[in-house]
């Protein structure tokens, strides 16, 4: 292929990973406890440039009073441990409800793990208020039913990978307590995501797109023209 188009069509192959990428980022800057992804690119032996991979940015959202006691945001660098189906997930979404079940659970049902029970979940009085300290110890008429667990990882953005928008998996490394987090109840943590910014980067990675179109097409244009003067020539 052409050297002007083969990195064209390099270029708009990394441009759409982006877009897809911002556009995301974008979509979520409403949803609670969401961490922006970022694209990094890499050049290997003198290839054409891609996006190498993602990475998240697990820095803290703004916290935003709610006033619902099972809404909870995290202060400091933990995530949520929950039970799911498929195992233990992380989360710094705090939307809690109780459930049918009468269980601290997410939206989706996955349940807190209650780390003075092996990591069970959490069972309530749907009748009484639940009341949450900032170590995650949880109360009802002043009675301890146990503690939350809050995990951490030495390196977030290396050992944890995204599952959906709110939750992430450890990839077989282990978690930690995490104590310097604490927990503020009736609260959330919003997205991280700069609704600002996210736009403009957007924006602007389109446009570079349509550049790199342009190219395409006057590159296309050169290959014709010169193809047609060979056939004149002879």
């Amino acid at each position: 292929m052409d050297p002007l188009l083969l990195t064209a069509a390099s270029g708009m192959k990394a441009r759409m990973q982006s877009l897809d990428m911002l556009a995301n980022n974008v979509a979520n800057s409403g949803t609670s406890g969401f961490k922006a992804d970022h694209e990094f690119y890499g050049i290997f032996r003198g290839e054409l440039p891609v996006v190498e991979t993602r990475w998240t940015d697990f820095s803290q959202g703004s916290v935003l009073p709610t006033g619902n006691p099972l809404d909870l945001a995290l202060d400091g660098k933990g995530f949520f441990a929950l039970n799911s189906p498929g195992g233990v997930v992380y989360s710094r979404t705090g939307n809690f409800q109780v459930s049918k079940a009468n269980q601290l659970a997410t939206v989706e049902g996955y349940t807190l793990r209650n780390t003075r029970n092996n990591g069970q979940p959490m069972a309530v009085d749907p009748k009484l208020p639940v009341e949450i300290d900032r170590a995650g110890i949880v109360r009802q008429s002043g009675q301890e039913i146990g503690q939350i667990e809050i995990s951490g990882f030495d390196d977030a953005a290396r050992k944890l990978s995204k599952l959906g928008t709110s939750y992430f998996s450890n990839a077989g490394m282990t978690a930690k307590p995490e104590a310097e987090t604490v927990i503020r109840q009736g609260a959330i943590e919003q997205s991280n995501v700069p609704v600002t910014d996210g736009a403009v980067r957007l924006i602007d990675v389109m446009r570079q797109f349509e550049m790199l179109q342009r190219a395409m097409s006057v590159g296309a244009e050169m290959n014709k023209r010169a193809v047609d003067e060979v056939a004149r020539t002879t």
